[in-house]
């Protein structure tokens, strides 16, 4: 079967204008790539319309404040939250993962525990040491998926939160997320998904998923950087104290005491990335306009002409299930996966190289780093072609 009669290519490179013709970019994992109608929004905003929010009495602000409260309500909308109250902007899933860390496990007692993967991303490790907690490690199946028997096994009333990736951003293999929900809710712990890889090529309803908190960034979404999305449960929130102090999180100040407003304002001090809020508002609609499950069905398709395209070769050794959402990891025997990435660069295609914020795993794995095809809406045959090709080189190179 050829490449062209397996894909189903979305078409899409038109809208992104930092793509050139004959430039293969194979680092969405890392960040998308923005679509023309989120650079506009983004023009817009500073060019047309900026104004503060939360603050002025005057008409642009009033209006700016609708615009970003407008965007709380799409991520709601967008992710199944029952309220735009559930939805905290924040600056990326690391700020909100460190935001969990820092006030609602300020809760838990000594001997209280959490139970991580051994895939997980260093943003979903670092801040529970930082916090000081008590880490379990959950290990992973042959194939690359979080071992979700052995963390049944694993998990006992002393967990008190659960914390995995939804997709993992090196082996693209895909967590099941309602029974990780069902698992860590037997024992009394709550479950945190890391959905920056989900997001982007899946739908997430995370009412149907039944967790407890979900973390997304907005440049992995096809929208700017900086800003990012915390959900939790409305009850979770509510008893949560603030992490950071400053203007818009307070309800009055005095320097005797201090009282807080309520959710989610509680949790966004200070000035907000309101242009980026606007922004993440245009990516969410340009990737429901095309459909996640478009999205989806596409970029299965891509890993499987990939995985199939570099098992052909020999020396190229794979990680991951073979189906795996978006994301194909590969090694090329004899050669570091940097010195792979140079020559490939070379060859006009773009991919990530090295131990992708996961060394845990890469040490699972038994190696240093991986380089990693990941794929977007703007991909097809022809960038899967120009990578063999490129592979293909780099044998000879090294051969």
């Amino acid at each position: 079967m050829s490449l062209l009669t397996l894909a189903r290519p979305l078409d899409r490179v038109a809208d992104f204008p930092a793509i050139p013709a004959g430039w293969s970019y194979l680092d969405t994992g890392a960040t998308a790539q923005k679509p023309q109608i989120v650079i506009d929004a983004i023009t817009r905003g500073y060019a047309e319309t900026y104004a503060t929010v939360h603050r002025g009495v005057y008409a642009r602000s009033a209006d700016m404040t609708i615009a970003y409260e407008a965007a709380r309500q799409r991520v709601a909308d967008f992710i199944g939250a029952r309220s735009a109250d559930e939805i905290v902007f924040v600056r990326g899933a690391t700020e909100g993962i460190n935001l969990v860390a820092q006030s609602w496990a300020k809760s838990l007692k000594r001997g209280d525990r959490i139970l991580l993967s051994t895939l997980e991303h260093h943003s979903n490790i670092v801040p529970w040491q930082l916090a000081g907690l008590e880490i379990d490690v959950c290990p992973l199946t042959a194939d690359g998926r979080i071992d979700l028997d052995a963390a049944e096994a694993m998990l006992t009333e002393q967990h008190k939160l659960v914390a995995f990736a939804h997709i993992s951003n090196v082996l693209g293999s895909v967590l099941d997320a309602k029974r990780a929900a069902k698992l860590a809710h037997k024992v009394g712990a709550k479950l945190l998904l890391d959905g920056c890889q989900a997001v982007p090529r899946m739908r997430v309803d995370v009412a149907n998923l039944d967790c407890d908190f979900y973390v997304f960034s907005g440049h992995k979404l096809y929208g700017p950087t900086g800003i990012g999305v915390l959900w939790a449960r409305a009850e979770i929130l509510d008893a949560m104290p603030p992490w950071q102090g400053g203007g818009a999180m307070i309800d009055k100040v005095s320097f005797a005491r201090t009282t807080y407003a309520p959710p989610p304002a509680r949790f966004e001090a200070g000035t907000p990335h309101i242009v980026g809020a606007l922004g993440l508002h245009a990516a969410i609609d340009y990737v429901s306009d095309i459909g996640l499950d478009a999205i989806h069905a596409h970029e299965a398709a891509l890993v499987v002409q990939t995985r199939d395209a570099l098992r052909g070769l020999n020396s190229v050794h794979l990680y991951g299930p073979e189906d795996a959402a978006g994301i194909v990891s590969f090694n090329v025997e004899g050669v570091h996966p940097h010195d792979v990435g140079t020559i490939l660069d070379e060859e006009r295609v773009a991919i990530r190289a090295g131990h992708h914020c996961a060394q845990p795993l890469m040490a699972a794995l038994g190696i240093d780093a991986t380089a990693r095809a990941s794929f977007g809406v703007y991909n097809g045959p022809g960038d899967i072609s120009a990578l063999v090709r490129g592979i293909e080189r780099v044998r000879k190179l090294f051969g």
